[in-house]
């Protein structure tokens, strides 16, 4: 990805599960600067929700500078039920903790000494150091029920767009995000990374049992196996997102429905996720040079 014109890696954070076995992503965002000259290294996400506010002010700081000023922060609250209850997180203050530490968080950064009253926290003139070498540092909030797309355009905060949605939601969502944004006085002058499974294949149908592979794991880890859903609602909600989630085929008709999503969704920054290592080979070498 280093030498062959990718802008970003954008690391996951999850616990306790298969889906993303990396549990401390600035550790992981830390080797991926060490190898790397020119990739800008992205949180998506942080699970901020999880760590104390002011520590990961620090770490995250340290980390842009250790990287050379080329880290893309992004956070969310997350979602697993699973990590709420082991980081004694209930869900009913799930949203409330996120937003206050992200807050927390970004006044750190931008004042020299940080004092703050809020629900969680309390901080009386405190310095936190280092602040990030990049001034603003560039940052996203994970976004993908309308909830969350109201807060983030409330504050005139850019997005992150998540993997699982249908392009139809995908361009759902944005439309209310760009809405929003311009109620709250808010010019849309932001990069919007839209993350897209991809699987990609020789032949049409090589293509789609990559996809099925894939989508089936993601059910399997990341969505529980669709628990508390019928055997139909599952099988149904599986082949909807093979069909309508999933962009797979030849790399002609994977950079061709790449080019149709940037006119329609707009898919302005595509946060692409392979579903296989072909696929990453394939979009490296005939997908990418088709889009440039």
């Amino acid at each position: 990805m280093d030498t062959n014109g990718y802008d970003a890696v954008w690391l996951a954070e999850h616990h306790f599960s298969t889906y993303s076995v990396c549990p401390s992503v600035h550790v992981m965002a830390m080797h991926a600067a060490d190898i790397t000259k020119n990739l800008r290294i992205g949180t998506a996400v942080s699970l901020a929700a999880f760590y104390h506010p002011l520590r990961l002010a620090e770490e995250v700081a340290l980390l842009d500078h250790l990287s050379g000023g080329r880290i893309n922060w992004g956070a969310g609250r997350g979602f697993d039920q699973t990590e709420f209850r082991a980081f004694g997180v209930s869900n009913d203050e799930s949203y409330e903790k996120f937003r206050e530490n992200v807050e927390i968080v970004l006044q750190a950064w931008s004042e020299d000494r940080l004092s703050y009253t809020g629900k969680f926290n309390t901080f009386n003139d405190i310095e936190v150091l280092p602040k990030p070498l990049q001034n603003p540092m560039p940052f996203w909030i994970a976004s993908s029920s309308q909830e969350a797309i109201a807060w983030s355009a409330s504050k005139g905060y850019p997005i992150l767009m998540d993997p699982h949605a249908s392009h139809t939601q995908i361009k759902e969502k944005y439309a209310l995000y760009e809405r929003l944004l311009g109620e709250h006085g808010f010019e849309n002058n932001q990069i919007t990374p839209m993350a897209r499974l991809v699987a990609i294949g020789r032949s049409e149908d090589e293509a789609e049992q990559i996809a099925r592979a894939g989508a089936q794991w993601m059910f399997g880890s990341y969505f529980g196996g669709g628990r508390g859903a019928s055997e139909e609602e599952v099988t149904n909600r599986f082949e909807d997102y093979v069909a309508n989630t999933v962009i797979h085929g030849t790399s002609e008709f994977v950079a061709d429905k790449l080019l149709e999503l940037k006119e329609s969704i707009p898919l302005e920054h595509l946060m692409a996720a392979p579903l296989s290592h072909r696929s990453f080979e394939l979009l490296t070498d005939e997908v990418m040079p088709r889009l440039s």
